[in-house]
């Protein structure tokens, strides 16, 4: 393919050779260039590809794009070589993968999910509801990238443009009439979904998040970020109820529809009912309004209603039938998101991906609402990040849960145990009963071990994640692994009413 056909959206100026010339491939890693590749230089957060402008032309490199005030890059660079100036690499990226890949995103419909929460399970039931009706779906996030049959463990929330691109066009290959993606505020920021044109653009909610100097300044950016997906989408569906909804949609250049539970959203949720029972934990409801049929969902919380609310919004626009919807919300189940553990008929266990304060509280709060016997919660932080999560999760953990346990995360290049005395230095100053047990696997059989009849169990923190880092090694860990080595040691202990 011609250089020329891959910048056909980019404003550039041409510094030396020619757009005629032969691109085999793109990449922004020098060391990932093919012969008569393109190597697009792009300024990092932790490197600066300006700098390995002359090991992309030795590993083969045909042209180059740079970006606007680096020229300095260019004063070993032959004069055989073409290059290309522009304001932003990062538009230059997107946009020439996608001709690169053939624009494989016209030929998806294309869900984009943005929010604080609820992208990950939302984007699960979406694609759930869809595939229940012979829709084949591939999904983007922060869990894995589904193709066909085929599962790559995520690196990023929104891979960098060039995946997006590579796996769409796979998706295209693999028979997927649809995609659905997370749409990260940096993945927005960032430039890594620019060109795509959703079908259609969900927002779940807002609240501060990723504030810092490695990702957004301001929660007024932060928003801004978020905002920028109903710029590039035909159909955005909201959040009704969020009080930061209409910053969100302020100026959008496509068509709204609003879910929540006030009536006055197009789509809505009334006569919410929770359960707990035998070791089952749920809700049901009534969807109304441009919807109208019961609900049933095998996941509890009341985000559960809306992050549902937004599947059934999403897939009525591709002529789902009500029942496929039903059955579909019935069934789902997201891994490391609330995701329920069978084994006990008398109590339940639960695996969840909290690991700051912000999403404990909320699961928390969520679980206190089915009214357990004890609410025993297990957790423990990672090393090498902000000290502040270990006393602000610990406190909450002691102010709202009847036992904790305290245990190993990803301790990283620092002691556990040391982690460990911080977390209980908070736990100790809300007068909350608590344990320490390092070992999570240990950790986790505890819990279970001492759970009676209505007890709520919540393993948080790793969720998905099937490692362990320490001291910079990844070892395997899969705490529904855990669970179950848990189980099939009590029960050869003795312990009775385990399945």
């Amino acid at each position: 393919m011609r250089l020329q056909e891959l910048v056909t959206k980019l404003d550039y100026s041409l510094m030396s050779g020619s757009v005629d010339t032969e691109v085999t491939g793109i990449t922004p890693d020098s060391r990932a260039v093919v012969p008569g590749g393109l190597f697009i230089a792009i300024k990092g957060a932790m490197s600066d590809g300006h700098q390995y402008v002359k090991s992309a032309i030795e590993n083969g490199a045909s042209s180059i794009i740079i970006q606007d005030g680096f020229e300095a890059c260019l004063e070993e660079v032959p004069e055989d070589i073409t290059v290309l100036k522009t304001n932003d690499t990062r538009l230059a990226l997107a946009y020439a993968s996608a001709s690169f890949y053939g624009n494989p995103a016209d030929k998806l419909f294309t869900i984009g999910i943005t929010g604080t929460k609820g992208k990950t399970t939302t984007t699960y039931m979406i694609k759930s509801v869809l595939e229940s009706c012979g829709i084949k779906t591939g999904l983007i996030g922060t869990i894995e990238t589904i193709i066909g049959d085929t599962s790559i463990p995520a690196k990023n929330t929104t891979p960098e443009s060039i995946k997006i691109h590579e796996s769409f066009a796979k998706m295209v290959e693999a028979g997927c009439r649809a995609v659905v993606m997370e749409v990260s505020s940096q993945g927005l920021k960032l430039h890594r979904t620019a060109g795509i044109t959703f079908d259609i653009g969900v927002f779940t909610n807002l609240a501060p998040d990723h504030i810092g100097p490695d990702e957004h300044e301001s929660f007024q950016e932060y928003m801004e970020c978020k905002a920028k997906l109903f710029s590039q989408c035909r159909l955005g569906i909201v959040n009704g109820d969020d009080e930061h909804v209409e910053d969100i949609i302020k100026g959008c250049t496509c068509s709204i529809e609003k879910f929540g539970l006030n009536p006055s959203n197009d789509i809505y949720a009334s006569c919410v009912n929770l359960f707990h029972e035998r070791g089952r934990i749920g809700l049901t409801y009534q969807c109304n309004g441009l919807c109208s049929f019961p609900v049933e969902v095998n996941l509890p919380g009341l985000f559960t209603v809306y992050n549902s609310l937004c599947a059934i919004a999403v897939t009525r626009h591709l002529d789902v039938q009500e029942e496929h919807i039903k059955q579909a919300l019935l069934s789902v189940k997201v891994k490391g998101r609330m995701e329920l553990v069978k084994v006990s008929d008398s109590f339940s266990v639960m695996i969840d991906y909290a690991h700051n304060a912000m999403a404990l509280e909320s699961i928390l709060a969520d679980l206190r609402q089915y009214k357990p016997n004890r609410l025993i919660c297990v957790f423990g932080c990672g090393g090498n990040r902000s000290k502040d999560r270990r006393f602000e999760m610990g406190k909450i953990s002691g102010d709202m849960a009847d036992i904790t346990v305290i245990t190993s995360d990803n301790p990283r290049y620092e002691n556990p145990e040391d982690i460990i005395s911080d977390i209980e230095s908070a736990v100790i100053k809300t007068g909350g009963k608590y344990v320490k047990i390092t070992d999570r696997g240990e950790a986790i059989k505890y819990a279970i071990s001492i759970g009676q009849p209505g007890d709520i169990i919540i393993i948080a923190g790793k969720g998905h994640e099937d490692y362990q880092e320490i001291q910079g090694v990844r070892y395997p860990m899969d705490e529904r692994t855990l669970v179950s080595d848990a189980v099939k040691a009590l029960k050869e202990e003795g312990v009775e009413g385990l399945i």
